[in-house]
C-alpha cells in the first residue's frame, strides 16, 4: 500500500528548527568573540552568563553522512550536494537562525560567505565542527542581546522618551543587515521600548512592566543555556533538508516520537500542529473536531507567545523555546484549561496578542470520521434534499487492515455507509466537504474517488528516476450517480487535492471554494540510528496531466478567501518544488460539464452580490490584507493610541454595517465586540452550523441551482 504523507504529517514539525546555523571554519575569528564585554548605553560592560560548548558526537557525525547520503540518492529532486546547493544551504541558515536580522552584522555576513561553497564537502565527510562552532557564536551574540535588554529595563522609565518620533520595523525581511554593532543595539532598544508601549497602552503598571519583562528576559536567557548538542544536530541536519524541499526534514528521536503520538490521533491536548518559526510556535493547522477547532479561535498561521494553565494560571513566555517544551506546556490531562497568548495571523507585532482560553480534551479517530449531515433547499417553490459529507482526512486503521480484521475502519467504508444512508433519504444531490483536508491514505483517495467513477486512473505518480506509473478503480460499480459538488478551501492539501481534482478532470461535479494549498509531493519515512529522516519520494499528477503543486486545484466556483495565500500554502514556503505536468492518462469523462458552469457562476454573484454574509467576508479579508502590509510601528505614545484607535474605529465600523444589514443592534466600543465574540464561543453549538458556516450554506444553493439546471437540460444521473 501505497502511503501519501498528507500536510498534517509533512507539517507535525517536532522538529527543532529553534537555530539553523552557518557553517564557518573555527579559524575565523568569530570563533574567539566569546566572552568579549560589550558597553551598553550606560557604559556598563555586559558580561554574558555562561554558556555551554557544544559540539557533535561520532554517531552524529555518522548519522550526519547517512542523511546526506539518502538526500542524493533517494531525493526526487535528483539534487547534488554541490557549490549551488552549499549557497542555498547557507542562504536557509542565516533566514532561520536571524530571520530579524538583529544578530548579525554586514561583517558577520561577509566572513560567514567566505565558506559559501564549501558547506558541501565538509557535510559529505562528516565533518559537523563548523555547525557547532558557529551555534556557539549565535548563542554569545543571543546572549549579548538579551543582556543588553535585561540591563536597560530597570531605569526604563527615564530612559525611554515616548514623545519622540521614532518607530520599529515589523518586517526585516527585505531589510539589510546592519552595518555595526551599534546598529544591532539601536534595533534592541526599540525591541525594548515596543515591548514597554504596548503594555503601557494596555494599562499595565510601571512597576508591573518592570517586573514582567526582566522576568521574561531572564527565562529567555536559561532557556538559550539549556540548547544542547541534539538541538544543534537536528537543527543543522534541516538547514541541509529543507533546502531540497520544506517536506524533506530530520526527526530528532524525542521528535520521532511526538510524530507518533500525533498519527494514532489520541492525544490529549488542543488538536494543533505546530512547528517552529523564527523564535514562536506556529501553529501549522487544527484537527478537525479537535478542542482548538470546536473553539473557532486559534487559526493556522497563529503565532503562541506564552502559555498559561487554567483560568488563572500565569502566562509564561514561550518566545525562543524549543518546540517540544512549548507542547509540553499546551498538552495536559482532558478538561483541563489552557490558555495561550497568541499573535493572530492576519496580525502583525505582539501589539496585537490575544489571550485564547481552550479546554482540552482526547482526539481520537472517531472524531475524525467521516459524518453526514442533511439539508432541505426550498428555490422557486421547489424542495432539495441535499446530503453533506465532511470528511476530516483521508484515515484507515492501518493495524486492523494488515491484521486482516473484517471490520478495519477507513474513509471509503465510512463514506460508502453513509451514502448508503442518504440514499435511503432519497437525496437530490451530494456535497463532499473536504475543507481543511489535509490528505493522508493514498489508496484511500484512490478508492473514494472509485465511489463516483465508473472505473479507470485516479492519480499519476512520477518516480524520481522519471518512471510514471498511475493508480486505477478498477470496479466498474458507481455508488453514487447523482449530482456532486466538492468544497476545498487552502487548507486541502494533498490527498483530498488529488480527489478534487480527479472529480474535476472527469467532469464528475463542481468544485467549489477557494484554491487549494498545493502540496503534490509523496513523502516516504525512514529510520536512522538516531531519529528519521521523512524524504519526498516521487511527486503525483492529475489524470489530464496538471501537477498540484505550488497551484493547487482551483475551484469552478469561487468563494472568498480566508487564508492568506501569501503566508499559507506551498507556494508560501521556501525551497517548494516547482510546478509542472506530465501526459495525460487515458480516461473518459463523465460528461461536458463547461455549459454549466457560467450558469451556476451567474446564479452564485446574483445570490451574494447583496448577502452582507458575503460582503462582511470579502470586506474583512481585504481589511486584513491592507494590515499585513504595515510595515512599521510608531514609538511615540500619542501616535501609536491614534494609530491603534483608528484601527479599532475601522474594525468596528465594518463590524457595525455588518450587524445593521443583518438587522442587529450596533455594538458600541471594540471592548464590546470582543466580550460579544467570547459570548458566541462560551456559546458555541455544532448543531447550529446553518448560522456559522455561510459557504456550507452558499454550496447547498449552488447545488439546488445544479441539480434544476440538469433537469432543465434533461441530464441523466
Amino acid at each position: 500500500m501505497i502511503a501519501c504523507y498528507d500536510y498534517v504529517k509533512s507539517h507535525i514539525v517536532q522538529v527543532i528548527t529553534l537555530a539553523l546555523f552557518i557553517l564557518l571554519p573555527v579559524s575565523f575569528t568569530h570563533a574567539t568573540l566569546q566572552g568579549s564585554p560589550t558597553p551598553d548605553q550606560s557604559g556598563k560592560n555586559i558580561q554574558p552568563a555562561p554558556l555551554p560548548q557544544l559540539n557533535y558526537s561520532r554517531d552524529d557525525a555518522y548519522t550526519g553522512m547517512t542523511i546526506v547520503r539518502s538526500l542524493e540518492r533517494y531525493h526526487y529532486s535528483r539534487k547534488k550536494l554541490d557549490d549551488v546547493l552549499s549557497a542555498k544551504i547557507l542562504d536557509k541558515y542565516l533566514s532561520t537562525i536571524d530571520p530579524a536580522k538583529n544578530l548579525f552584522t554586514q561583517k558577520d555576513i561577509k566572513e560567514f560567505e567566505q565558506v559559501k561553497y564549501w558547506l558541501d564537502n565538509s557535510l559529505e565527510r562528516g565533518n559537523l565542527n563548523p555547525g557547532y562552532v558557529i551555534f556557539n557564536i549565535y548563542l554569545q551574540r543571543s546572549m549579548q542581546r538579551l543582556q543588553y535588554i535585561k540591563n536597560l529595563i530597570p531605569g526604563w522609565k527615564k530612559r525611554f522618551n515616548f514623545t519622540q518620533t521614532d518607530f520599529i520595523s515589523l518586517d526585516r525581511d527585505n531589510d539589510p543587515w546592519p552595518e555595526t554593532m551599534a546598529d544591532l543595539k539601536t534595533l534592541w532598544y526599540r525591541e525594548l521600548k515596543n515591548d514597554i508601549l504596548t503594555r503601557k497602552l494596555d494599562g499595565v503598571a510601571p512597576d508591573e512592566i518592570t517586573t514582567l519583562l526582566e522576568k521574561r528576559y531572564h527565562n529567555r536567557q536559561t532557556r538559550l543555556v539549556q540548547i544542547d548538542e541534539k538541538d544543534v544536530f537536528s537543527s543543522y541536519m534541516n538547514a541541509v533538508t529543507m533546502s531540497f524541499d520544506p517536506h524533506t526534514q530530520y526527526f530528532p528521536p524525542r521528535a520521532s516520537e511526538d510524530f507518533d503520538i500525533q498519527m494514532s490521533l489520541s492525544l490529549e491536548g488542543i488538536g494543533a500542529v505546530l512547528q517552529t518559526e523564527d523564535e514562536y510556535t506556529k501553529v501549522v493547522r487544527l484537527i478537525t473536531a479537535g478542542p482548538a477547532d470546536k473553539s473557532g479561535r486559534l487559526k493556522p498561521g497563529d503565532k503562541i507567545m506564552g502559555v498559561g494553565q487554567g483560568l488563572k494560571g500565569e502566562i509564561q513566555d514561550t518566545v525562543g523555546w524549543r518546540i517540544d517544551e512549548v507542547v509540553k506546556l499546551i498538552r495536559g490531562p482532558r478538561n483541563t484549561i489552557v490558555r495561550l497568548e497568541i499573535i493572530p495571523a492576519d496580525k502583525k507585532g505582539a501589539q496585537h496578542a490575544q489571550i485564547i482560553v481552550i479546554k482540552r480534551d482526547e482526539v481520537k479517530l472517531e472524531e475524525q470520521a467521516a459524518r453526514k449531515r442533511l439539508k432541505t433547499i426550498i428555490q422557486g417553490n421547489t424542495p432539495y434534499k441535499i446530503g453533506i459529507i465532511e470528511l476530516p482526512t483521508f484515515y484507515l486503521d492501518f493495524k486492523s487492515y494488515q491484521e486482516g480484521k473484517k471490520d478495519y475502519r477507513s474513509t471509503t467504508r465510512d463514506v460508502l455507509k453513509l451514502i448508503k444512508e442518504l440514499k435511503k433519504e432519497n437525496i437530490d444531490g451530494l456535497v463532499m466537504d473536504l475543507r481543511d483536508n489535509g490528505g493522508g491514505s493514498l489508496q484511500e483517495v484512490n478508492d473514494l474517488t472509485g465511489l463516483f467513477i465508473k472505473e479507470g486512473p485516479t492519480v499519476q505518480i512520477r518516480s524520481r528516476n522519471g518512471d510514471m506509473s498511475q493508480m486505477d478503480d478498477p470496479d466498474p460499480a458507481i455508488q453514487y450517480r447523482g449530482p456532486l459538488m466538492v468544497m476545498i478551501n487552502r487548507m486541502s492539501a494533498s490527498a483530498s487535492e488529488i480527489f478534487a481534482g480527479a472529480i474535476k478532470d472527469y467532469h464528475r461535479g463542481v468544485i467549489v471554494g477557494t484554491q487549494t494549498f498545493g502540496k503534490g509531493t509523496v513523502q516516504a519515512m525512514q529510520s536512522l540510528g538516531s531519529g528519521q529522516l521523512k524524504l519526498t519520494s516521487a511527486k503525483f499528477y492529475r489524470i489530464s496531466g496538471k501537477s498540484t503543486q505550488n497551484h493547487g486545484v482551483l475551484p469552478d466556483i469561487e468563494f472568498p478567501p480566508l487564508y492568506n495565500s501569501n503566508e499559507i500554502g506551498e507556494s508560501a514556503l521556501d525551497n517548494a518544488l516547482p510546478w509542472d505536468r506530465s501526459p495525460h492518462a487515458e480516461y473518459r469523462a463523465f460528461r461536458d460539464m463547461a455549459p454549466i458552469l457560467p450558469l451556476l457562476q451567474k446564479k452564485h454573484h446574483q445570490r451574494i452580490a447583496h448577502n452582507p454574509d458575503f460582503k462582511y467576508l470579502n470586506e474583512k479579508f481585504q481589511r486584513n490584507t491592507e494590515m499585513f502590509k504595515i510595515k512599521a510601528l510608531s514609538l511615540n505614545e500619542a501616535e501609536r493610541k491614534n494609530q491603534t484607535a483608528q484601527l479599532d474605529k475601522e474594525e468596528l465600523d465594518m463590524e457595525n454595517r455588518y450587524r445593521t444589514a443583518k438587522g442587529l443592534a450596533p455594538i458600541e466600543s471594540v471592548a464590546a465586540l470582543k466580550e460579544q465574540w467570547d459570548a458566541e464561543e462560551k456559546n458555541n453549538d455544532d448543531n447550529d452550523w446553518e448560522k456559522k458556516d455561510l459557504l456550507l450554506v452558499e454550496t447547498t444553493h449552488l447545488m439546488a441551482d445544479f441539480i434544476a439546471i440538469s433537469r432543465a437540460r434533461g441530464y441523466k444521473w
